[in-house]
């Protein structure tokens, strides 16, 4: 572990963190938390020193004078991943769940040292073996795949084992923090045994429901909750969508340095939740049904349903998969469409292909090659700078990454599930060992069907094109668009965010104009 990882608290937080807790001791071999806690509250030593342990004993870090114990499961209430003990007299400050959750909201500085540490050390645990889940199943199974691809893009710490349950149980077999089994469960049902999914009533009703929860949505819940909208964010996988597993967003306003998509997107959920907007996930969107009497309802898988006052559309866009027939045999193990920390570990020293022109591609290129992978990155036009930011550019000159240019797969080569090899459409053929896709992007716009106009891509027209009077609304008054899944939008996060917000205005305008006139 390093600084990131185990920062110190100045005197004067300490002092804060006390005005919000209560002062603590503990004698050795006291068990602050433990594997499978549902809970436990935030502790900054004072005195003392406390291992932090995984499942079966061996020490992760030990934290003195200072120091202060939790990751993000702390802040989301996730089931808790490793066990505490003191290890020397200890006397600490204990400040529970809900008032820290204040404090970092007041104190800026404080946020952001805690807020980074917990990443930091999420994304540390993600690269540690036998922590987490723990998810048995055979790649034959299309079940164990789709959970393991919900398990990276909810960064949950998981290991997996290739292979057929024991005892004739049904793929997948998930073993929880604790110890508790679930046979064959959804990602739903993932999600509540570790104490964050949220259950939605059969039906709901309320004033803005915002379908996805990417920057636009987050945008969009912030700004409507905090206006005073009874708000629900519904999501199909994973809090903060793309731009949650972006390893480096560096042209963002206002961090000059850049920003991880994780810190960036969680920071936006934290602050959605603050303002009471309610994020519900997984639940699926599978039917729209625009109302004439100014209410429309949302179907989800499940049988639950959403009748909302304003809808804000912002699926947004997913990336295309390569048209080959072995491709299936590579994705998990070879093959991926998200660089997150367990397939930069992976890849130290390997050769690696990241296949995209876009910036998505260009940051997944630097990150991989910062860790230390040998990069080629391939794509198929002619000039990389038609489609990607010129300061990645530079970033790929920096840190060693071979461009080729015209460049198409036609074949993977491979065993066992392992990819060795790549064949070009010029007969080219090239060593790797593993494959990140980053292929252009295409909206999840299926489910709507024909209940709001789209264009031939299929991406929601807004404003003009749609007929609407509002540049973010769609074809029926009262639904909006906003983000990627929109036609003509930009695809930058910065766009998206912008767009979120102001989809909430033209709901207000909205939903004044449909207030009799001794009302408003």
């Amino acid at each position: 572990m390093s600084s990131l990882t185990d920062p110190a608290l100045a005197a004067s937080q300490l002092a804060t963190l006390a005005r919000a807790g209560e002062e603590r001791s503990a004698g050795i071999g006291e068990v602050l938390f433990r594997l499978g806690d549902a809970t436990y509250p935030f502790i900054a030593i004072e005195e003392g020193e406390v291992q932090v342990l995984d499942g079966v004993g061996n020490e992760i870090i030990r934290c003195g004078p200072g120091n202060f114990l939790g990751e993000l499961n702390l802040l989301s209430g996730q089931t808790v991943f490793l066990t505490a003990v003191v290890a020397q007299p200890l006397r600490y400050i204990a400040v529970e769940r809900e008032a820290l959750r204040d404090l970092l909201f007041e104190d800026g500085a404080l946020s952001d040292l805690v807020l980074t540490a917990f990443i930091a050390r999420r994304e540390a645990l993600q690269q540690i073996q036998g922590i987490g889940l723990e998810i048995v199943g055979p790649r034959s199974s299309e079940p164990t795949m789709r959970l393991l691809d919900f398990a990276r893009a909810n960064h949950l710490p998981y290991s997996w084992q290739d292979e057929p349950p024991p005892d004739g149980h049904k793929p997948p077999l998930v073993r929880l923090p604790g110890g508790a089994e679930l046979e064959q469960p959804s990602a739903g049902d993932v999600l509540r045994a570790l104490g964050v999914g949220r259950e939605l009533e059969r039906r709901e009703e309320v004033d803005l429901l915002v379908v996805g929860a990417g920057p636009a949505g987050l945008a969009a819940a912030v700004y409507g909750a905090s206006e005073g909208l009874d708000t629900l964010v519904v999501e199909s996988t994973a809090l903060g969508g793309q731009a949650g597993s972006s390893r480096r967003i560096e042209n963002y306003l206002g961090f000059p340095a850049g920003i991880s998509g994780v810190e960036l997107t969680g920071r936006a959920v934290s602050q959605a939740r603050k303002f009471g907007a309610r994020p519900a996930t997984p639940y699926r969107a599978i039917a729209l049904k625009p109302g004439d009497d100014g209410s429309h309802v949302v179907e989800l898988e499940g049988g639950h349903e959403v009748a909302a006052r304003a809808v804000v559309l912002a699926t947004g866009a997913e990336y295309r998969r390569l048209p080959l027939a072995d491709l299936s045999d590579y994705e998990g193990t070879s093959v991926f469409y998200a660089a997150g920390p367990p397939e930069a570990q992976a890849c130290g020293a390997a050769r690696v292909a990241v296949v995209g022109g876009g910036n998505s591609a260009g940051q997944a290129a630097v990150w991989l090659a910062r860790g230390g992978a040998l990069v080629t990155l391939l794509h198929r036009r002619a000039d990389l700078r038609e489609t990607m930011s010129d300061y990645l550019i530079r970033e790929l000159e920096r840190w060693g990454v071979a461009v080729r240019d015209r460049s198409e797969i036609a074949e993977l080569h491979g065993g066992d599930w392992r990819l060795e090899a790549v064949t070009l459409t010029d007969g080219t053929r090239l060593p790797f060992a593993f494959l990140f896709l980053f292929l252009g992007a295409r909206p999840c716009t299926e489910w709507l069907g024909d209940a709001v106009a789209r264009d031939t891509d299929g991406f929601i027209l807004t404003g003009h094109g749609a007929g609407a009077a509002n540049l973010l609304e769609t074809s029926v008054p009262g639904i909006f668009a906003a983000g990627d899944v929109r036609s003509g939008s930009t695809k930058r996060c910065a766009a998206a965010v912008g767009e979120g917000s102001m989809a909430v205005q033209l709901v207000h305008e909205h939903l004044a104009a449909q207030q009799p006139a001794g009302v408003r």
